[in-house]
């Protein structure tokens, strides 16, 4: 494996991670358990605020980070030969 597919697989495995987390972080919408849990600490109007728009652009960032080296990978991860 060349230096790139070690480089490319060290930012995949850090964009996966980041982006499960961020994907967690994200306050439930509907009126399911985490509705219950969370409707103490939440009021209604938390979606439209900075930090939840802020949250949902790193998440869209990672997401795109992580499509990115999958499509990198794509051409660039040594293929199998067939003997």
């Amino acid at each position: 494996m060349n230096p790139l597919n070690i480089i490319l697989l060290i930012i995949w495995a850090l964009s996966a991670i980041v982006l499960i987390a961020l994907v967690l972080m994200h306050s439930g919408k509907g009126t399911g358990v985490s509705d219950m849990i969370a409707s103490s600490l939440y009021n209604a109007s938390t979606g439209s605020s900075v930090l939840e728009r802020n949250l949902d652009r790193l998440t869209i960032i990672a997401a795109i980070v992580f499509s990115i080296t999958i499509l990198v990978f794509m051409f660039t991860f040594p293929q199998g030969t067939i003997v």
